[in-house]
């Protein structure tokens, strides 16, 4: 019985390391936010660099009138804060957005993959879209104004 239950447990254990779990309890983009120290202002989103230093993306989803605009934020490969819409040129009709693999951003509607070293720095084709930003002390710092100039990335609200 005993055998059975470790047994049990190390299967869960290693479907979980696996990531086939990550999909049933996924944070959403405001609790990821939230757990990061995130926070808003009268005019721009701020992030704690120290939420970047793992090299991970941050999801993240900022309300546009009846719009939802993805973007995201990390530290790249190279040391660089940087941000992007959660959309490219091409596939954005999709609404799919990116999902990253190491140090790599992958499309998750063509399969396309993007050095994290380019993000925010190349743009058109299926590349993230780039998202203005800049390090204030010890934030990146991203108008809403900027943000909301993505909105018509994000024509209808992902499922």
């Amino acid at each position: 019985m005993i055998a059975a239950v470790i047994l049990l447990l190390a299967g869960v254990a290693a479907i979980a390391q696996a990531g086939l779990l990550d999909g049933i309890f996924k944070k959403s983009p405001a609790e990821t936010a939230k757990s990061a120290g995130v926070f808003v202002t009268a005019d721009a989103v701020k992030i704690p660099l120290k939420a970047l230093d793992s090299g991970k993306a941050l999801f993240l989803l900022q309300e546009a009138g009846s719009r939802q605009i993805h973007y995201f934020v990390l530290k790249s490969s190279d040391g660089a804060y940087r941000a992007a819409f959660d959309a490219c040129d091409v596939c954005f009709r999709a609404n799919r957005g990116y999902r990253q693999q190491s140090d790599l951003m992958v499309c998750n509607n063509c399969g396309q993959t993007f050095p994290s070293g380019k993000i925010g720095e190349v743009k058109g084709g299926c590349n993230p879209h780039p998202l203005a930003r800049k390090v204030e002390g010890q934030y990146l710092v991203i108008r809403k104004a900027d943000i909301a100039s993505g909105k018509d990335y994000f024509v209808r609200k992902r499922t």
